[in-house]
C-alpha cells in the first residue's frame, strides 16, 4: 500500500515525495526528529543513510528503535512507521556513499555533523577541502557513513477528509504476517 501511495505522490507532483521525518530518542528518552530521504523499501525495511557519528547515529546506537513519518499534504495523506533499526553491511553503505555527489561525499567526509561551528568561513573552507578530496580520491569512503534500515513492526496509513471523517488503517506485524485494524480518527 505504501508503494501505491508513494507512486500517487510522485504522480501528483509532490515535491520531494521520498522525504520523511526520522524520530529517535536520546539516552534520557527525549525525542529528536529531522527530515531525511527514504533510500528504498524492501521486505518491510525502510532504508536511509547518515553518518554514525552525528546525533541521530549516536541515538540509534544507544536505542536502536525509530519512527518514520511521511506526509503528503497535497493528497491529505500520512504514513507512520515504527520498528527496530538495523545497520546495513559496509559494502551496502559504501555503495550508497559512492552514489552521492562529490559535494555530498565531501560533507560526509567532514564528519562533524551536529558539532558546534565557529564560523561560516570555517565551514566553507573545510567543506571545499573535503569535496576536493572526494573528487580526487574516488575509492575513499567516509568511515562513519552508514545505511540504516527500520524493520517495520507497525505501519499506519492516514487519509484525511474535509468532513473530518479521516480513515486510519494500522498494520502490525504478528510473526510472519500482518494484522490489519481500522482506528478511530
Amino acid at each position: 500500500m505504501f508503494e501505491q501511495w508513494l507512486a500517487a505522490a510522485i504522480g501528483a507532483g509532490v515535491v520531494e515525495p521520498h522525504a520523511m521525518t526520522l524520530s529517535t530518542v536520546d539516552p534520557g528518552g527525549r525525542p529528536s526528529a529531522r527530515v531525511l530521504i527514504l533510500k528504498y523499501l524492501v521486505d518491510g525495511r525502510w532504508a536511509f543513510a547518515s553518518g554514525a557519528g552525528g546525533r541521530k547515529g549516536k541515538e540509534l546506537a544507544n536505542t536502536p528503535w525509530a519512527a518514520l513519518t511521511f506526509y503528503w499534504s497535497a493528497l491529505g495523506r500520512q504514513v507512520r512507521v515504527r520498528g527496530a533499526v538495523e545497520v546495513a553491511d559496509a559494502a551496502e553503505s559504501a555503495a550508497d556513499f559512492f552514489a552521492r555527489s562529490a559535494g555530498a561525499r565531501g560533507g560526509a567526509l567532514v564528519g562533524r555533523q551536529s558539532e558546534p561551528l565557529t564560523s561560516i568561513a570555517e565551514r566553507d573552507r573545510v567543506l571545499d577541502e573535503a569535496t576536493a578530496r572526494a573528487a580526487d580520491e574516488l575509492e575513499l569512503v567516509a568511515e562513519e557513513w552508514t545505511v540504516y534500515r527500520v524493520v517495520a513492526d507497525e505501519v499506519e496509513f492516514w487519509q484525511g477528509d474535509e468532513q473530518r471523517r479521516h480513515v486510519r488503517l494500522r498494520y502490525t506485524r504478528e510473526g510472519g504476517s500482518w494484522a490489519r485494524q481500522l482506528l478511530w480518527p
